[in-house]
């Protein structure tokens, strides 16, 4: 497989499928390590058979590649095969029989209610950051379930009036509306005056831009969100609240959706209000439920 080729496929993806900058990159390696895998065997790509391409992912195994690395190099390929179909380049998939690895049944670290509830209120408490800010952040992060990329490109004109809802674009470029908790929306209108006052500052329209900013009043980003998480997840820690888990901005977004759940709430509905594209992505916290019913029942039962 030629470079042209790869790159001919990526500009597809690129131009007609509208694959973000992220994901094209993730192809771009995938591909590169095949080709190089085709090359050092004398292989074809265009003529590889099922067995070759099961033998390049047999490598990757053996270098004990995680399973989901493993399985977005398969999902690479199959999708650069079925391009190649299209356009007359192959007549068949060498991918169509083959497998994904098995993946480990890891469940998401999830904070409870009442570990959520504290905290959300350590900005207050703490006073080790920007508290409006910080406090304004995780209760939207969490009570609209928000991705970390979704929170850092939330604007003040996708923001609905009274701060109630708000319009995303989540992965893919899909688009739906999530809402704001009472309590989020407090803390969001809270904190729209202190983001006001250091707009002002440095000449910026405090009606527009990004909703979440820095201390300089420049909007925030995903390693800086990272970073606030970091610092009260090490204070939670230090009180023994939640000792022990490992809480990052997902955390948030795992304990919206398992309090969704537990709520009994429609695990489609569910799936809807995360933007998930598979309902097999949601259901996981379903599974999350029954860990913690397993851990009250062998608390409870005497012969648990």
């Amino acid at each position: 497989m030629n470079n042209d080729l790869i790159t001919e496929y990526l500009s597809y993806l690129h131009a007609v499928k509208g694959c973000a900058d992220k994901t094209l990159h993730a192809y771009r390696s995938d591909l590169a390590r095949y080709a190089n895998y085709c090359a050092n065997h004398e292989i074809a790509p265009q003529m590889a058979h099922a067995c070759e391409v099961q033998s390049f992912i047999a490598e990757l195994s053996a270098e004990n590649m995680a399973a989901s690395s493993v399985n977005r190099h398969l999902s690479s390929l199959r999708g650069l095969y079925r391009w190649m179909m299209r356009f007359d380049k192959r007549q068949d998939n060498p991918c169509t029989a083959l497998r994904n690895v098995k993946m480990p049944v890891r469940l998401p670290s999830v904070l409870w209610e009442n570990e959520m509830a504290e905290f959300t209120a350590l900005p207050e408490s703490s006073g080790i950051l920007w508290p409006q800010r910080d406090k304004a952040l995780i209760l939207a992060m969490y009570s609209a379930g928000l991705r970390i990329s979704e929170l850092v490109s939330l604007s003040m004109e996708n923001i609905g009036g009274g701060m109630e809802n708000a319009k995303i674009t989540g992965k893919g470029g899909k688009q739906r509306y999530v809402f704001f908790s009472d309590e989020a929306k407090s803390a969001i209108c809270e904190y729209l005056p202190h983001r006001s006052a250091r707009l002002r500052m440095k000449g910026i329209n405090e009606k527009k831009g990004f909703l979440f900013i820095s201390r300089k009043g420049n909007p925030i980003s995903i390693a800086g969100v990272r970073w606030i998480i970091a610092r009260y997840a090490q204070s939670m820690d230090a009180q023994q609240s939640g000792a022990g888990k490992n809480i990052h901005p997902h955390t948030l977004r795992h304990s919206f959706a398992t309090h969704l759940v537990n709520a009994g709430c429609d695990v489609r509905i569910v799936q809807e209000m995360l933007g998930h594209a598979s309902i097999s992505t949601t259901q996981r916290y379903t599974h999350v439920n029954m860990q913690k019913l397993r851990k009250v029942y062998e608390k409870a039962h005497p012969h648990g």
